[in-house]
């Protein structure tokens, strides 16, 4: 059965193409999945930096269940194993779901307005077991394990304190562009071939298609002879749907989770350290820094991001001392030691401050310091004001 896509792409097609030829030339395995038995990593938050959707009130896991398509694949054996496996272990599946509570429903809804299958918003279990920090031995990084130059194909940068490969909404619509793109350029819209290319790169699968058709076999996913990771990876995927289409038949009690934010977007004017965003706030800091992981450094920077998360509860105490006149703290500086390959520019996105700010401190005209320097360091509240 092929699944045809339904966004209509902004890319011109020969865009698309070379975008395709980018990505493929990256690595034989585009985005790299940790071990397949590896324990999985404890629950985190992700970094969103959009959160303007209107959720409707309700229960996540329905909306999900009614963009669900794939029922006939679970009759497959490999599913049926899949599913067994999963059966004997319901609590790594509960740890992996409590993990994907903040996103899931934004994810599913990010599916839903494409018309793909809503098994597409479930990947994040296979790939990172919805862990936005999650980073495999291979160098793959984020909820959607993105590799480094596939990651720098789709736009995804790194820099300056800031890995969007973390960024659950830049990550996401990545994963997402780059499924429909390619499924709609090379494999008339079959988005499980598209997946198995996600996972083994698209010329392993399209050797793999060359070779059944050479035998005289089908050469949709499920007849294809792929590496193992690779024909385990959309029977996983069924398996996860299956549990969670009917979890009671399964033996597993799923959390709760409706479709309501838990998160508020505040803007960011100037350069904020989020260590002392929560002092000031009342934020617990270490919920913030795990609502911003993409914040790689603990601060942020408007040449970087626009906006900070912070729990929604909290959203007017955190913009009243963002918009204050003046500091509430007082501002305590602390002195830091120049290393090999740095940069004045890098030490002042890394505490949350200016280059100017950081010249005028030192007394500096230029950019140029040197290893071994001691720098002071302007410690402030909240942000440059």
């Amino acid at each position: 059965m092929t699944y045809r896509t339904t966004r209509q792409w902004t890319l011109a097609l020969a865009g698309g193409i070379a975008l395709i030829g980018a990505l493929s030339a990256t690595s034989p395995a585009l985005l790299a999945s940790p071990h397949p038995g590896a324990t999985p990593p404890l629950p985190t938050h992700h970094f969103w930096d959009d959160l303007s959707l209107d959720f409707l009130p309700g229960d996540a896991w329905e909306r999900l269940r009614d963009n669900l398509e794939w029922h006939d694949r679970r009759h497959d054996a490999r599913v049926q194993q899949w599913i067994d496996h999963y059966r004997a272990n319901p609590g790594n599946i509960v740890e992996i779901i409590e993990r994907a509570r903040p996103w899931m429903a934004w994810i599913t809804e990010q599916v839903e307005l494409r018309g793909l299958p809503g098994e597409i918003g479930l990947i994040p279990f296979v790939e990172s077991s919805y862990d936005p920090q999650a980073r495999s031995h291979r160098g793959a990084a984020g909820l959607w394990q993105f590799m480094p130059g596939t990651a720098d194909a789709l736009g995804l940068h790194r820099r300056n304190g800031y890995d969007a490969r973390l960024d659950v909404i830049a990550s996401t619509q990545a994963a997402l562009d780059y499924i429909e793109l390619q499924a709609d350029q090379w494999y008339e819209g079959d988005i499980e071939l598209s997946l198995a290319a996600y996972n083994a790169g698209a010329g392993t699968v399209n050797r793999a298609r060359h070779a059944a058709a050479a035998r005289g076999a089908p050469s949709d996913y499920w007849n294809l002879q792929l590496p193992s990771e690779t024909m385990n990876y959309l029977p996983k995927l069924n398996a996860i749907a299956a549990i969670i289409d009917d979890p009671e038949a399964h033996g597993v009690a799923l959390p709760e989770i409706d479709d309501a934010p838990a998160f508020a977007k505040v803007p960011v004017n100037a350069p904020i350290n989020l260590s002392q965003l929560a002092s000031v706030a009342g934020v617990d800091q270490a919920e913030l820094a795990a609502l911003n992981p993409g914040l790689t450094n603990g601060s942020a920077s408007p040449a970087t991001v626009d906006v900070v998360l912070v729990p929604i509860e909290q959203e007017e105490a955190v913009l009243a001392e963002l918009n204050a006149p003046s500091p509430s703290v007082p501002h305590e500086g602390e002195q830091y030691l120049v290393q090999r390959g740095d940069s004045l520019s890098a030490i002042a996105s890394r505490h949350g401050i200016s280059v100017d700010e950081l010249r005028q401190h030192n007394g500096l005209n230029g950019d140029a310091i040197r290893t071994g320097q001691q720098l002071d360091i302007p410690r402030r509240s909240l942000a440059a004001r």
